[in-house]
């Protein structure tokens, strides 16, 4: 039986034990700008997959695209090439007030608001970042004197029918063309936010549930990119701040695979 992967057509020795996931393709040489080494093993459809050396420690950065459907294809994939160890670097929507734009979020849980998960199992399975990954992601925060909210992510399938802009009325209304309002669209935000839940985004909830599923240790640090009620593009930042986020999982990688 072939080891070549069915979607990206990597193969064994292409990925590395620690990988580092990136929604955006353009965010993999963000994030493999300090390493020796590089090769891209995948450019396929919204996968890029770089691997290379980090301070004489392989290294793996791939990018998932946008939402769960293509990220469980890529842990799949990476898992069964020998990936144990996965870091998300990404953008996420603010959903507590008191969070600014630039902002960093450490996952410590998602709420799995996305179908792909409730494919594999059950709604009330938890979607829970490991333990040492958040560890070691607050740790390389507080050592880099960089402000960063640990707390709950709701992770959703659809961007535009899940983000609200806020009506003249005042009322929260859905970005979907013609503002198509989903089932329960204002009162869902309202329960999500009763809930705690700091940042909203498209990927944490399946990988945290596949990493669990399957012995993995996966955790996610975001940068606040926006916020909800969602302002518009021009209030829209995707990179402000994303170096520090990119060097925060960086550090921690390193103090995962040397403890």
């Amino acid at each position: 039986m072939t080891s070549t992967q069915a979607i990206t057509g990597c193969q064994m020795g292409d990925i590395a034990e620690h990988v580092f996931l990136s929604g955006d393709p353009a965010r993999i040489d963000a994030i493999t700008a300090g390493w020796t080494g590089c090769q891209e093993v995948c450019r396929v459809r919204e996968f890029r997959i770089v691997s290379g050396q980090l301070e004489g420690l392989p290294v793996t950065a791939a990018s998932t695209g946008i939402g769960a459907p293509s990220t469980a294809i890529l842990v799949e994939e990476l898992a069964n090439l020998g990936a144990r160890t996965l870091i998300r670097v990404g953008n996420s929507g603010g959903l507590d007030p008191s969070l600014e734009i630039g902002d960093l979020v450490i996952t410590t849980a998602a709420i799995r608001d996305d179908g792909t998960s409730k494919s594999y199992v059950l709604p009330e399975f938890p979607a829970a970042s490991h333990f040492e990954v958040i560890g070691a992601l607050a740790r390389a925060a507080q050592d880099s004197d960089r402000p960063c909210r640990l707390g709950v992510t709701w992770s959703f399938d659809a961007f535009y029918a899940r983000n609200a802009v806020l009506g003249s009325d005042g009322t929260l209304q859905p970005m979907s063309f013609g503002a198509y309002p989903p089932p329960d669209f204002e009162a869902r935000i309202h329960a999500i936010r009763a809930t705690g839940a700091l940042n909203c985004e498209m990927e944490s909830g399946v990988l945290l549930t596949l990493a669990t599923l399957y012995g993995l240790r996966a955790g996610c640090i975001c940068v606040v990119s926006d916020r909800t009620p969602w302002p518009g593009p021009a209030a829209i930042d995707l990179g402000r701040n994303m170096d520090d986020c990119i060097a925060i999982a960086t550090k921690a990688m390193l103090d995962l695979a040397r403890s």
